[in-house]
Order: C-alpha cells, then structure tokens, then sequence
C-alpha cells in the first residue's frame, strides 16, 4: 500500500504540489492524469525519490520512506520508468535485462521481451545502451527493463512520449500483461485514452491537487470531454485521440 500524507512540492515560488493526501491499496493499475502543469510527473519523482517534497510523508506498507535514497526505495520494491531514458555507456542491451531481472536469462528470454515492446532482438542484444539508439529505442527498452522487475511499485511517466504508432499499441499489450501476471502496483502517468481505458482507477490532477479519484466509468467522460479533451496526438504520422 502507497500512502501520501500532506505533500508540498514548490519551485521557484510556485506551488507545484498542493497538500496532496492519496492512499493507494495493492494490486492496482493506476492512471494519474491531468492538463500540464498540473503537478503529475513531480509527484511521481517525489513517490520514487527522484524529487524531495517541502513538507509530508510517503509511506510504503506501513513503513515512513521519506529519506530514503531512490536505491533504498528500489530495494523496497520500487521502480521507475522516465519520460527520457537513461543511457548506459558499456552496457548491452543483453545485459541491462539481464540485470533487471535478477535471474538468469538466455538470449532467447531476452529476445522474447525484446519482441513484446517492438524491436528485432537480434538487432539490440548486443548494442549498447547509449546515443547510437534513438529516443523511441531507448524508451522501448526501459519499458522491458521495468516490466521484467515486476516491483511491488511500478511507475511509468508518459511512457507513450516519443514512440510511433505500432510501438504504443505494443505498449497497451504490456501493460496489460503486467495486469495480469503482476501481483503489485502499477502506477502510469498519462493523458492518453488508451491507456486511460485500461486503469482500476484513475486520478484527475489539477494545479498541483488532486481534483477527482474514481474509476473510468467515473471519470472518463470528464477527462475526455469537449471542454477538457486534449488535442490529438500525433503519433509515427497517425492521429490518436
């Protein structure tokens, strides 16, 4: 269980987060969503230690983690997908999923993965995680890499950012198979109606607090109402709604 008690979060004199109080029970997929600028990406940094609030409490499973390391809170079972991934000079692709999950992997486990969020594993095996791969690549890979650690807590912040078309529908196809087969928390920042339709729950941000918690039955009208509906995005040269 995820519990945030009274978080504030400023910089440079605004307010980005506002006495934010959220309780989030286990086994949940989560979509956190909102205009921009409506605090989301922070309050995932200050989850994962990325960002340290002003004042307030993160509390996993009953234990205070408020200054912990982002290491110490990756021990405790949490994990993190950034909207820009992190290069890993000298490292394969091979052994950076590898490493993620923590067991031993033959290359055709790897190649599995690699195939399930889009991309030709005997192309990317033995590549190293650095500039020689493009944005959507790396985004691509990160994605595999959290998927396969299957944490208590697994937070995604837009990971629909910078990927085409054929790649995000992939995408939709791993979250849903991390649903299924993962007994923890998933956590999606996002804007996106796809993966908006596939959330337990859903919370509505905005200017830095949280507006509204339901379901998708709930909120979804409101979301993606005439008045509130986010322009379409373009995605690999398709339109998406």
């Amino acid at each position: 269980m995820l519990e945030l008690q009274d978080i504030c979060f400023t910089r440079d004199n605004k307010k980005i987060l506002n006495h934010i109080d959220l309780r989030l029970e286990n086994n949940q997929f989560i979509v956190i969503t909102g205009p921009n600028g409506s605090g989301k990406s922070t309050l995932a940094k200050v989850i994962m230690g990325i960002e340290k609030q002003d004042s307030g409490q993160v509390i996993l499973d009953g234990q205070y983690i408020s200054n912990k390391s982002i290491d110490e809170r990756a021990n405790l079972g949490m994990s993190f997908a950034f909207q820009q991934p992190v290069k890993f000079k000298g490292i394969t692709v091979y052994d950076l999923l590898r490493i993620s999950a923590k067991k031993k992997m033959n290359r055709k486990e790897a190649c599995d993965i690699l195939a399930k969020v889009g991309l030709c594993a005997k192309e990317y095996l033995d590549r190293e995680v650095n500039d020689s791969l493009s944005g959507g690549e790396l985004k691509r890979i990160e994605i595999a890499t959290v998927a396969l650690r299957k944490a208590k807590l697994t937070i995604f912040d837009e990971p629909e950012a910078g990927i085409d078309l054929w790649s995000f529908q992939n995408l939709i196809k791993v979250f849903e198979d991390m649903r299924k087969e993962i007994s923890g928390t998933t956590i999606i920042i996002s804007h996106q109606e796809r993966i908006l339709n596939i959330a337990d729950k859903i919370i509505l941000m905005k200017d830095g607090k949280i507006k509204k918690i339901g379901s998708k039955e709930e909120l979804l009208p409101e979301v993606l109402g005439k008045k509130n509906k986010p322009k379409c995005c373009k995605i690999g040269g398709d339109m998406l709604e």
